[in-house]
């Protein structure tokens, strides 16, 4: 059985959100300011939660991708960090429409891509796992160890 090395090409949205959540994170942490609504809309302890998540979906999202061993436990690191990534935005999401109101819904809207986008992913992941559980029969599993998906 192939490793999915070839894995972040195929999923390159996917992979820039991986990318950029922790340097998000790590600014919010370092210049200790953040959005005035996540300020307005969780307590404190919540947003400290919500930046070292940040940092932790995206550290974690990017090595079960590059997981070197084995494709199942590198699929379950990325299915449990894209679980959390759409979690926590869609938290902000909610924030933002909770402070801001209808001045807000164009913003949450395009924020809310995000959440989606993670939770169809972790869809495809858990799809892939039931592949791997029943030995490999599904065509789709064919395809990404082929390095077609």
């Amino acid at each position: 059985m192939g490793h999915l090395r070839n894995r972040a090409k195929h999923q390159p949205f996917e992979v820039a959100a991986l990318i950029t959540t922790p340097i998000c994170g790590v600014l919010l942490l370092t210049l200790d300011v953040r959005p005035p609504s996540v300020q307005l809309a969780m307590p404190e302890p919540i947003q400290l939660g919500w930046e070292v998540a940040l940092i932790a979906v995206g550290v974690g999202g990017l090595l079960g991708i590059l997981w070197p061993g084995r494709l199942s436990t590198g699929l379950g690191i990325e299915f449990a960090s894209v679980l959390v990534l759409g979690t926590i935005t869609g938290m902000y999401a909610v924030a933002l429409v909770a402070v801001a109101g209808r001045q807000g819904v164009v913003a949450a809207s395009l924020i809310s891509a995000v959440p989606l986008g993670s939770f169809w992913r972790v869809a495809q992941i858990v799809a892939d796992l039931r592949c791997l559980a029943y030995g490999h029969q599904c065509a789709t599993h064919r395809q990404v160890v082929g390095g077609v998906t």
